[in-house]
């Protein structure tokens, strides 16, 4: 079995790093102005692609537990 620093460590800091530049995009593009949320269209995309980050952290928190556990 691999230790914590082996497997989940670089996961968290994967997710964490990776989630504050993410989110703090998200942040500059509303404050930009670069989306309108009364568009439906905007609307859409914004859920794209939170639902996109965490779709993928999800997906690897499983391929980790997989290559642990079988």
């Amino acid at each position: 079995m691999q230790n914590f620093s082996h497997t989940w460590l670089p996961f968290i800091y994967l997710y964490t790093v990776g989630g504050i530049f993410f989110f703090a995009g998200m942040i500059v593009i509303r404050k930009a102005k670069g989306i309108d949320m009364r568009l439906k269209r905007d609307r859409k995309w914004w859920r794209i692609l939170l639902f996109g980050y965490f779709y993928f952290m999800l997906i690897h928190a499983l391929l980790i537990l997989a290559a642990l556990y079988w």
